[in-house]
């Protein structure tokens, strides 16, 4: 996929009923203002343009907005059942030692504990131990910190989940 011309994918996010292209862009971000900036702004005539007024959304969410995102993310290392991104994101930890899987566990609930939210990061081509280590570098981070580097990690996986939207075949 080229960004600098418009796609087939781009075409057919284009042309979708408004409730269809709200439900795709829920499932790439559960953030409502972040869909609804998007939705107002279509048609889009590249990729890049789509993916540049993703990001300007993205940095506008207010700390609830923030929120709203990532409540739609499962804890890293527990994918939703059924979900094949969230299992495909988090691949780096399906074949994870159980010591690992136990480790990142108790990671997660002091990060939860801690920042209210689930840790979250863009875990696509990330192994276990490289987000184990992140959640224990991030934890000492202060509550506003976090926030800012939470919002970069939304912005990439908005991103790879817009790419793949634009990737996917006709049904």
């Amino acid at each position: 996929m080229t960004s600098s011309s418009s796609t087939p994918g781009l075409a057919r996010f284009n042309a979708l009923e408004e409730h269809a292209a709200a439900a795709a862009l829920h499932e790439a971000c559960a953030s409502s203002a972040w869909g609804s900036k998007l939705l107002a702004q279509r048609p889009y005539t590249t990729a890049e343009a789509l993916f540049a007024a993703s990001d300007a959304a993205m940095a506008e969410l207010t700390a609830g907005d923030l929120a709203e995102a990532m409540a739609g993310h499962p804890p890293i290392g527990r994918p939703k059942p059924g979900d094949p991104a969230s299992a495909r994101e988090q691949s780096g930890m399906a074949g994870a030692t159980d010591a690992l899987k136990a480790e990142m566990l108790e990671l997660n609930l002091a990060y939860q504990e801690k920042f209210g939210h689930v840790f979250l990061i863009c875990a696509t081509g990330r192994t276990g131990e490289q987000m184990r280590d992140a959640v224990r570098e991030r934890i000492g981070n202060t509550p506003a910190q976090e926030r800012e580097i939470v919002r970069t990690e939304l912005g990439k996986i908005n991103r790879i989940r817009l790419g793949r939207l634009l990737e996917e075949e006709t049904a």
